[in-house]
């Protein structure tokens, strides 16, 4: 069935019309026919089936047929990127929602790109937050991730919480898996410097918020690559990631 994320008060009530967007992709791209089932999901957990009745002039009407809620099973990892040049954050927030992220927040640096706070700001937010919220879709995931705004890279730090934080360091650092706990953490903050690293201040900072440098070993990764690389390895010893399929 064809999963959708809808506002939360359509899935709340018995019929409801679908968002402009999603009515458009069911009746024009995917050209479903009354009658069709599809799921509907409000982004935090809550799913149900619904049967879509028609196409109007007010848009896809739908009867919700079922409702329950789905959880995730992954390990929480909450990562703190360093603004990547050019469009490189919607690969990390694209691949990042594949591989399980739950919260992304996007951080300036000394080394990293500036992003000034004005008038384009909002849109740049609003279609990061588009594609978070399509790959979530298309890989299945019952949540949408949280994504902050551009913030400090110290703001971000004060406000980490995760038990498990590791940093990735090139210069002064231990191997990955020397820091790693044998029981699964109940979650891992993951920070990622830019194209030319985090300074020593920069870094002496993370530490001080409790962050683990950590390396990856001989080769250094982009910095739009390295959380990947990180979070792939995360959910794979603590997270679903080799989890067998329901």
């Amino acid at each position: 069935m064809q999963r959708f994320f809808v506002p939360p008060e359509l899935i709340a009530g018995d019929e409801g019309l679908l968002p402009e967007d999603v009515g458009h992709h069911l009746g024009r791209v995917l050209r479903l026919p009354p009658g069709e089932e599809l799921l509907l999901l409000d982004g935090a957990g809550a799913v149900c089936r619904a049967r879509l009745l028609a196409f109007g002039p007010r848009g896809a009407q739908v009867r919700v047929l079922e409702r329950w809620r789905e959880a995730e099973h992954g390990l929480p990892i909450h990562l703190i990127q360093s603004l990547p040049k050019a469009d490189k954050l919607e690969l990390v927030l694209q691949k990042g929602t594949e591989l399980g992220i739950t919260v992304f927040s996007p951080v300036l640096s000394e080394r990293g790109v500036c992003h000034p706070v004005d008038s384009r700001q909002a849109k740049r937010h609003q279609r990061w937050t588009k594609i978070v919220r399509e790959a979530a879709r298309q890989c299945r995931r019952p949540v949408i991730p949280q994504l902050d705004e551009i913030q400090p890279l110290a703001l971000a730090l004060g406000s980490c919480a995760e038990p498990l934080r590791l940093m990735l360091w090139e210069e002064e650092s231990r191997p990955l898996a020397e820091v790693l706990p044998p029981s699964p953490p109940s979650a891992v903050a993951l920070l990622v410097g830019p194209e030319g690293g985090f300074s020593p201040r920069e870094a002496e900072l993370a530490r001080n918020f409790g962050f683990l440098p950590v390396r990856l070993g001989p080769r250094i990764l982009r910095s739009e690559t390295a959380g990947f690389a990180v979070a792939s390895i995360l959910q794979y010893i603590y997270g679903d990631l080799g989890a067998p399929a329901a």
